[in-house]
């Protein structure tokens, strides 16, 4: 019963259920939020043993039954060896599902059988029909709040709207019903370095998963989310009555002036609301914190007077009121209640004129609101409309109903960063840390949040709030003396908020590198260095203590060392274009230093030199989530192999290239669809926990031994607790990303609200390595706008020993921050596709090389007068740090560098840069024998056959094998069946990732998950121990998250796969004889045939590629996700030939009972077989078959 309270599957309105089960559900959803996981939970008593995956399915655990009753159960399968003719049958715990050993009866109990006899224990249908009010269903007894707004254009300025608000963010909203798209980062000031008064939410920055927990996928897998919640008391968690669900059921969080007025009037018994004003007099000395006290006491009182629901308002701000921060009010009820132990007596309900975005909305959530009503966003739409300044014509109630819409887009995208799949457990998580407020007003207000700088307390942001309600209600007016501050956060505008990228740094920047000025450099270095009129980063309030020792710096390591220290970032080929991406390699290449692919593949050509010797080849190749064209030989042309975690622009989501960017060449590369759009996915689908980022370590260091292994973070709280783990998973460089760095295309609320800034990243990281003594075996490396020799030095005395820049060089190559990447617009033809813009691309090597030389020569000057010789003496040296001196801006008193200076007291000796490798212990890789045993093969192309036992123990199994082969071979590989591997046993995690062309696995047993990942033209064949006396078409045989990423090759499997079968498949054939959930996601190339069931949300994401799916029940339509695919008979010759010729593979490679049984019946049991068909994919083939028609045409005459 505990259990399925504590990890419920996913019940939502569109998951099929019975309805007991669901009545469970729901009303246990009253009195706790839902737990994610990942996690597999086994509970016992000794007698019983019970057994709970979460709703998504990302822990695996397989188990066997023998023929005496024993049973097996682990995460991996072949744990225990157990003679292949005992086992009975094979099977996993489905996601969501439970599972039951009842060791006195000796039986096992299965899901639906356990969970029906708990659903059916009390009348909870009843009580929930008897109790629970849908707010839709309240009576609506007066007419919807409607006021006037007197004079928007004021309430807008207290609230602090602008001009981008109205264009940027609430129109793309309320015409798309989508989040508007942004680009190139944020390089505004942190907000308690602005001088332009901005909200409360600006001081808080979203936390989200990494490595620990995956991210969730709210796009492609949203059947396992929701944002329905409750509102009301939450009664005693121990006991069970009908009044326990006596609550408001929302189904969204964001309400309208309607739903508002429905629960203001309730009367409906112990769900009566009392509104409390969050107003103030701004003309006192103490209006501002007295009225926090005062709402308090108001909460406490409306407690006590019997009311349930909490209205927090600032309806009514004029010339005597302000509006308190909605965020401040909200946190300050809650924690107040929580102190008071009155917390689940009541929810709360924000009115308020202040937020309008997804970020505003989610951090209100976040610090306990159960509902909120945006009115003065509803109002300035409506506004827009009628004024019609919207670019097209919209009803209202449509801007409306979009506006909402994409609000609770935003909201699960921002609860799925965070690895949450329910709005009950994302409320009152306070997943954020603050940057620039003090602890004083943390302790009392944002209890338990991280701000580890200080900065501001309540006197300050009361003077903020005072000063734009003075801007709104008073004679202030801005400087272009407009209705609406025009802004600045999004653009650079004259008047507007400070951009560290402006006219100013990029025009200098541009004329030094393009003439090889240093006079214009060190005025570009000026313009950013010197900040103290606009300071804007933490490190421009950093300072170096100038010791007594300078040196000369004809003493200091040459600027040529220097500069292999520094990289590009990882820039994808298709977000910027092919000649942009190109030069940037070879500038890097011609100083050794390292560009990086970014994760969108790289065109193999490119890894010959040039004529002239120039190569084009990136030393960086990135893995990212999407996996694309990530190939064998990809993987071997790289000296450095990063695998992405996350973004500092958008952490906690996938990549995103819009359709307009993915041209023919683009989609080449990627092994894609031409002009359908390329979404990641938000999580390594093979990265669920710290183990499984080892694995991948371990994967790709066995698909290139010589190249370092990279594992790109994002700064955040604990992220120095993940690059430990990074380190003892024996990542040879860890790489802390700020939130401020460059992007082609990033929802904007994520390149604002997400991530902190890489100064706190990289000293958190050097302190939790040095400290726990693993700093010596691993590289740390620091990017997001770093664009000067003094940025690299703050860096590198905080603990970072590489650097990455990535605007800084494409503003060198000629970008002039238009900031419409995601559009394919550029007009310098960096990034775009368009050919003719394309055309307009001026920049050379020499612009690249010329920028990091002035960067390695400020760094030596800096150091000389540090008195440092080498950069290895200036890691982690905070002690030449200190806050700066007579910095004359207002906000700054209260900073704390205490924590980010700190340096950790350990023994002498251990090490604080990177002085030794990482022990991968690839010498007991059983590839080593087969490589060995293979040599004359891989030489000569002369086949051969090996076979050997293998058991679990042996991981990644034919990687290393397959990079020898391309190392030797590039993407052509061997001749087919060159290599053959004649296995028995149970195949470890990985088992032939990244197979090459000309290899042939025959494995007899079974195998576990990631199975055949980035399968790169091999061929794998898998079934039962000829002993096994079980169906194997029944059986699972393989784990989850098989071909992930696979670009080529052929697979048979006689057996059932685990979840997230083929996702990513860009390429490979693959038979199979049943899947779990999720199969064929976001599949872009190759042919998935499943000769029978499959779980839920199959095709999900799926943009090319085939799937045929034998549909013998008559149900695969209800578990199949059409948002981008159809459902279609096997009719077309082409079609029936190419599915018969699999088929007949599967059967003769594998034996399969079922193969045989459908093609002795063919004409009949055809019928049964459905055709999934992407639409995009079926277009763009179609207009390739209709050119060449008319090629064909035109060439008869």
């Amino acid at each position: 019963h505990s259990m399925m309270m504590l990890i419920p599957e996913a019940w939502g309105d569109h998951i099929p259920m019975e309805q007991s089960k669901k009545d469970f559900y729901e009303y246990h959803s009253s009195m706790m939020e839902a737990w994610d996981g990942p996690a597999l939970v086994i509970g016992t008593d000794g007698i019983k043993v019970c057994a709970v995956l979460d709703r998504n399915g990302l822990r695996p655990c397989r188990y066997l039954v023998t023929t005496d009753d024993v049973l097996v159960m682990a995460s991996e399968t072949g744990v225990i060896d157990v003679p292949p003719e005992k086992v009975l049958y094979k099977e996993r715990i489905y996601p969501g599902r439970m599972f039951l050993l009842d060791t006195k009866k000796g039986e096992l109990v299965n899901d639906r059988d356990l969970k029906t006899g708990l659903a059916g224990s009390k009348p909870y249908g009843e009580w929930l029909s008897n109790n629970r009010i849908f707010l839709e269903d309240l009576p609506e007894l007066v007419k919807a709040t409607d006021e006037k707004i007197i004079d928007i254009k004021k309430q807008q300025n207290t609230f602090g709207y602008t001009l981008e608000d109205l264009r940027m963010i609430l129109e793309p909203m309320a015409l798309n019903g989508y989040e508007p798209t942004g680009s190139m980062g944020n390089d505004v000031p942190l907000a308690f370095l602005s001088d332009h008064n901005p909200i409360l939410f600006n001081y808080f920055k979203q936390l989200f998963a990494q490595v620990s927990n995956p991210p969730l996928d709210a796009i492609r897998e949203e059947l396992v989310t929701s944002l329905r919640g409750t509102i009301g008391e939450e009664k005693n968690l121990f006991s069970e009555t009908p009044e326990h669900c006596r609550q408001i059921t929302l189904r969204h969080p964001i309400i309208t002036d309607l739903d508002l007025a429905r629960i203001k009037s309730s009367s409906q018994k112990n769900l009566t609301a009392k509104t409390i004003s969050t107003l103030f007099d701004p003309s006192g000395t103490s209006g501002f914190k007295d009225s926090l006290s005062r709402i308090n006491k108001e909460a406490s009182e409306a407690i006590k007077e019997g009311h349930s629901i909490l209205i927090l308002s600032d309806r009514g701000v004029d010339e005597t009121h302000a509006p308190l921060p909605s965020l401040l009010a909200t946190s300050a009820v809650h924690h107040h209640l929580i102190r008071k132990g009155e917390r689940s007596k009541a929810g709360i309900v924000v009115e308020t004129g202040e937020a309008r975005e997804v970020a505003h909305f989610a951090a209100l959530i976040g610090y306990g609101a159960a509902a909120i009503n945006p009115y003065l966003a509803f109002a300035t739409i409506r506004n827009q409309i009628s004024l019609k300044e919207f670019e097209t014509n919209i009803a209202a109630d449509k801007a409306i109903h979009n506006y909402l819409s994409a609000s609770h887009k935003g909201i699960l995208k921002i609860m799925s960063k965070m690895g949450i799949s329910t709005i009950q457990s994302y409320r009152g998580a306070q997943i954020f840390e603050a940057v620039g407020l003090n602890q004083s007003i943390i302790d009392e207000y944002f209890t338990w949040t991280p701000s580890r700088i200080g900065g501001i307390g309540i006197e300050e942001i009361g003077k903020e709030y005072i000063s734009r309600h003075s801007f709104g209600f008073g004679t202030k007016r801005n400087s272009a003396n407009l209705e609406v501050s025009q802004g600045g956060q999004y653009q650079w505008r004259r008047d507007g908020e400070y951009h560290m990228w402006n006219p100013n740094t990029i025009a200098s920047l541009q004329h030094a590198v393009r003439e090889n000025s240093w006079d214009s450099y060190e005025q570009f270095a000026d313009f950013v260095d010197q900040e103290t009129r606009l300071l804007s980063t933490i490190r421009g309030l950093l300072d170096f203590k100038k010791p007594n020792n300078p040196i000369s710096i004809n003493e200091v390591e040459p600027a040529e060392k220097i500069v292999r220290r520094f990289a590009t970032g990882a820039i994808s080929l298709g977000s910027i274009s092919r000649e942009a991406h190109e030069t940037m390699a070879i500038a890097m290449n011609r100083i050794q230093a390292r560009s990086n692919t970014g994760e969108g593949g790289e065109d193999h050509s490119r890894y010959t030199s040039d004529p002239n010797g120039d190569s084009r080849n990136s030393a960086i190749k990135q893995v990212a989530s999407g996996r694309f064209g990530v190939t064998i030989n990809y993987l071997t042309s790289a000296k450095d192999i990063q695998i992405k975690m996350a973004q500092g622009s958008k952490p906690g989501e996938g990549g995103q290239l819009p359709g307009h960017k993915v041209d023919e060449y683009i989609g080449g590369v990627r092994n894609s669809t031409p002009g359908v759009e390329l979404i990641s996915p938000p999580p390594h689908h093979d990265i669920y926990s710290i183990e499984d980022l080892a694995q991948l370590i371990h994967d790709l260091k066995n698909a290139n031994p010589e190249a370092r292994i990279h594992v790109k973070l994002v700064a955040e709280a604990g992220v120095g607790t993940i690059a430990a783990g990074v380190s003892k998973g024996h990542g040879d460089v860890v790489l802390i990303s700020g939130d401020t760095g460059g992007t082609g295309a990033s929802p904007e609320s994520s390149i604002k609200h997400a991530g902190l800034p890489w100064e706190l990243g990289v000293a958190e990281t050097q302190q939790v390595l040095v400290m726990n003594d693993l700093r010596g075996r691993i590289v740390v490396q620091a990017d997001g706008q770093i664009k000067t020799g003094r940025d690299v030095a703050i860096a590198c005395l905080l603990g970072a020993e590489e650097f990455g820049l990535a605007t800084g060089p494409l503003i060198a190559l000629g970008c002039i921050m238009l900031r419409k990447c995601h559009l394919n617009t550029c007009s310098v033809g960096i990034a775009t596709q368009d050919p003719e813009l394309r055309e307009k691309f001026a920049g050379k090597p020499e612009h690249v090389i010329n920028y990091f030389f002035f960067i390695a020569e400020q760094l030596r000057k800096i150091m000389a007068d540090l008195g440092i010789k080498k950069m290895d003496d200036m890691v982690g040296r905070t002690d030449l740090l200190d806050k700066r001196n007579l910095i004359e801006h207002w906000k700054t008193e209260g900073v704390d560098f205490s924590q980010l200076l700190h340096m950790p007291d350990v023994p002498e000796g251990v090490a604080r840069h990177k002085i030794i490798d990482q022990d991968h212990s690839l010498e007991k890789a059983l590839d080593n024998e087969l490589i060995k045993d293979a040599t004359v093969s891989i030489d000569t192309g002369k086949p051969i056959t090996i076979t050997k036992d293998i058991d679990n123990s042996y991981r990644t199994v034919g990687t290393t094998l397959s990079h020898m082969i391309a190392k030797k071979y590039g993407e052509d590989g061997l001749p087919e069946d060159t290599i053959s591997l004649d296995f028995s046993g149970s195949g470890g995690q990985s088992f032939a990732a990244f197979l090459s062309k000309g290899v042939s696995i025959d494995l007899k047993g079974d195998s576990n998950d990631y199975f055949c990942k980035g399968l790169s033209g091999g061929k794998v064949m898998i079934r039962p121990h000829e002993k096994s006396t079980f169906t194997p078409e029944e059986n699972i045989i393989i784990g989850n998250v098989a071909l992930y990423g696979a670009t080529g090759g052929q697979v048979f499997i006689r057996g059932i796969a685990g979840e997230r079968f083929a996702v990513r498949n860009s390429g490979a054939e693959a038979v199979v004889e049943g899947v779990g959930d999720h199969g064929c996601e976001y599949m872009t190339r190759g042919t998935v045939v499943v000769l029978g069931p499959t779980g839920r949300n199959f095709a999900a994401g799926m943009s090319g590629g085939e799937a045929y799916v034998f549909d013998e029940e008559g149900n695969f339509e209800s578990l199949c996700n059409k948002g981008l695919v159809s459902l279609e008979e096997v009719s077309e010759e082409k079609d029936l030939k190419h599915l018969r010729r699999l088929i007949e593979l599967h059967k003769n490679h594998t034996g399969s009972k079922n193969a045989e049984r459908i093609l002795s019946d063919w004409n009949s049991m055809i019928s049964k077989f459905v055709k999934v068909m992407p639409e995009d994919y079926k277009r763009v083939l179609a207009e390739r078959e209709a050119q060449q028609e008319k090629k064909t045409v035109s060439a008869n005459g």
